[in-house]
This record gives C-alpha cells, structure tokens and sequence, in this order.
C-alpha cells in the first residue's frame, strides 16, 4: 500500500500535533519539498559522476547496487539543511538535542538489473561498531542515531525499488533490546526476533518526488527490493546524530516524540 507516500505525507507548512501523532504512530513522517528539486538535480549529478555511469545508457549499468560514501559538495550540504528538516529535526528529537549535518551519505543507488542484490533483509540501522565487532550495534537508547533519515534525488514509484517499511514496527523493538541493556547487540544478531516481531504490520513504501524526505525512527523496521523497473533509484539513508543521548527516565517528564516512542514500546 502506499500510505507512507500519500495518505500520511506532510506539506511541512506549520509543524503540528498531527506530525508528531504519525510520527509516534506510524514511526516516521514523510516531509515532502523539504529541499528544492534544482538541489536535488544538483546531487543527483553528482552522484552519476562519482558511479562512472552513463545515465543515458543503461548498458553501462553494470551493478544492481552501487554504494557511496559521504559526499560534502554544496548541494548535499544544503539539501541537509533546509528550514523545513531543522523545524521537524527540533520538534522530533528536540532542540538543541541534534547535531547538524553538512554532508548526505551513505548512498545505496539501485539500478534495474536481473541479478537480485544482496542486501534486502528485514532489519534496523546499527549506529556504533564495538571493538572487536564487524556488525554494527544499537542500544534501547539508540546510541549515536536520531533519526534515520531518506533523501530522495530522483523520482520513485513503487516500480523503482522503493524502501519498504513496517508500519509502526518501531514500538516491536524496544522490549527487544532491553534485555541487552547500555551494550547493545549487533543488526546480525537481533534480525531474526526483528523480522518475528514486526511481521503483523502493514506494508509501506518510501516513494516519493526528488527533494522528499523520510524521517524515520531509529528502530523503525525496513528492507531494500530487487529493482525491476526501468530507472534509477537515488537516494541517501544518513543518520541524524545526537547532541545529546536520549534518556528515557527524565525528571521533568520532558520526553521527545523519539523518546516517548521507545517508552511506549515498553509499556510505559
């Protein structure tokens, strides 16, 4: 279904309860026109030069997946920091409780091809890699992760290998890693009980125009797809990185949308 791109899309004109409602409900807001879709022509440019592809011929189009690191160039910096994503950014995760980004990455640029990728399991973002590890780890607090976060650079319908996400999948998993306490425990590891957990949900798809953003739960489950289709998908899945840890015992009860997400998937 295709709540996630339309049904629950925002406008971001004056950021509201509602937002925050989805955002708790469903795990993540879709912020449409959160940067100008000139700056996303500009990255998308960009990110052709750095493949060595010929986006006017799809037999140069040699790999299902091609991932890039950071990019820093101005328009990346830009699309990070519009107006609209600094007004949701205070009002998800909290003001002065994120740091901002001058760079967009990584980049996971899917191409329409017949081998299947292999990377399209269920699972969550990992955001710090213990010594020692090769998995990435995350913590019931979301260590060093705000946000996940989708730019999109180029047009994405449900036939360009959208993100696919479980709606409201992000309350399954604080019980959890709960039991994992301030360690952790890697994406390897908790995949399986992630995938048993969130099955019951419905099914949504990152689509959108170039310019959109999805702002997403740290704990919000979501898989990649085979590509299908005939175009390129751009797009880059950053983290938002925290000024400050979350803390879900506060004092003065003044929890973020993000914080009193994790305490509802805990009962509390």
């Amino acid at each position: 279904m295709e709540c996630a791109g339309a049904d629950r899309a925002t406008s971001m004109g004056p950021v509201n309860d509602d937002l925050v409602t989805r955002f708790l409900t469903d795990g993540f807001v879709k912020v449409e026109g959160a940067f100008p879709p000139r700056v996303a022509a500009d990255c998308a440019r960009l990110l052709w030069r750095e493949t060595g592809y010929d986006p006017d011929d799809p037999s140069t189009w040699k790999e299902p997946v091609v991932r890039l690191a950071g990019m820093a160039q101005g328009p990346f910096a830009a699309a990070a920091n519009s107006p609209a994503l600094h007004e949701a950014f205070d009002l998800l995760v909290g003001e002065g409780r994120w740091e901002p980004r001058y760079s967009l990455g990584t980049f996971p640029l899917r191409f329409p091809h017949p081998v299947e990728p292999d990377d399209a399991g269920w699972h969550i973002e990992g955001s710090y890699l213990p010594e020692g590890e090769q998995w990435y780890f995350t913590n019931l607090r979301s260590r060093d992760r705000a946000l996940l976060m989708l730019f999109l650079f180029s047009e994405v319908t449900e036939a360009d290998a959208p993100t696919r996400i479980r709606v409201g999948s992000h309350l399954d998993v604080p019980p959890l890693l709960e039991p994992y306490g301030e360690a952790g425990v890697s994406g390897l590891e908790i995949a399986p009980q992630l995938v048993e957990a969130s099955a019951h949900r419905p099914l949504a798809y990152a689509t959108g125009r170039p310019g959109d953003v999805y702002l997403c739960h740290p704990f919000l489950v979501h898989a990649a797809q085979p590509h299908h289709g005939t175009r390129p998908r751009f797009m880059a899945q950053p983290p938002l990185c925290p000024a400050v840890p979350y803390e879900l015992d506060r004092p003065d009860g003044a929890y973020s949308p993000v914080e009193q997400a994790i305490r509802r998937g805990l009962g509390h």
